[in-house]
Parts: C-alpha cells; structure tokens; sequence
C-alpha cells in the first residue's frame, strides 16, 4: 500500500489569511425602534397640535408637524451613514484595508505586514481615540466610527495578528 503525501505550498501558507475584521459603526436603535419612536413622536406631537388647534393658535400645529419630519430626516442621514464600514484581513505577506464610505464607493489600501506600522493615540479617560497604519510612505486611519470599548479590542486582536503575520 502506498501512501501518497500532498507536499505543502509555502507560497499558499503566506497568503493564509491570519485576520480579518469587518468594522461597522454601532446603531442602538434599530428599525423596529425607529418606528417606535417616530410613531410615539408623531402622536405626541399631532395630539398636542390638536391641543393648540382647539384654543385659536393654529400656526403651532404646523410646527408640531415640522419637528417630527426634522427628527425623520436627521434619522434617515444617521442609519445611510452607518452603512460605512471597514474591512481588515492580514496573511504573511499582506495586509488589506478596505474602506467602504455610505454612498458605497471604496477605498483600497495594501501594505506589507513586515514593514507596517500600527499606531494608536490614547486620551487617559476615554482611552483609544485614534488607530493608524503606516508603512511603505502611506498611513491609513482605520475604526474612526468606533467606540472607545471597539477601538480597544480591535486595536488588541490587529496588534497580535500583525505580530504573527511579522513572525514575531
């Protein structure tokens, strides 16, 4: 019986992804949330309206109305923003940044693992306030949109993975 043994490819080793994230903002209130909320606001707001209609001062119920719209619209912007979001893998022999904005149009950055470098800026109360890659003349801030608790296992979880993708 004879036993035949695949020989293992150094070069597909390297390019064996060690890390990869996918960053997205944080949104606590989701869509049932929203409606919720929009239909508690519009209530409230048309039921008071009706309150003001009745003694004589029908301007105020128009704006009743013109600050449940202003709300809508600012929640609208909110939830198009956060379809922004970031994504991060690293193997051997690079590392890959993609930076997706909320219009959709993206941003492709690669550097070598070897020669990058990961830097964070801390504030002693809030705690990471910044991370940034650099290497090869270019830098690359990445997790802006991140809260600080995010930034701060993000930024734990990239500095091991770079550390093996450097061998270290």
């Amino acid at each position: 019986m004879s036993q035949t043994t695949n020989p293992i490819d150094p070069a597909a080793i390297n390019e064996e992804e060690i890390f990869r994230a996918l960053l997205v903002p944080h949104r606590s209130l989701g869509r049932f949330g929203f409606l919720v909320l929009m239909g508690t606001l519009g209530v409230s707001s048309f039921m008071t309206g009706l309150f003001f209609l009745s003694i004589g001062a029908w301007p105020v119920f128009g704006f009743f109305g013109l600050d449940v719209v202003i709300v809508y619209v600012a929640f609208r912007m909110n939830y198009a923003a956060a379809k922004a979001h970031e994504e991060v893998s690293i193997s051997r022999v690079a590392l890959h940044i993609r930076q997706v904005a909320p219009s959709g149009r993206a941003k492709q950055h690669e550097f070598n693992p070897y020669w990058t470098r990961f830097s964070i800026a801390r504030h002693a109360e809030i705690g990471i306030t910044s991370m940034r890659v650099e290497g090869q003349g270019k830098a690359v801030i990445i997790g802006s949109f991140l809260n600080p608790d995010d930034r701060e296992s993000f930024a734990s979880a990239f500095q091991t993975a770079l550390a093996t993708a450097k061998g270290r």
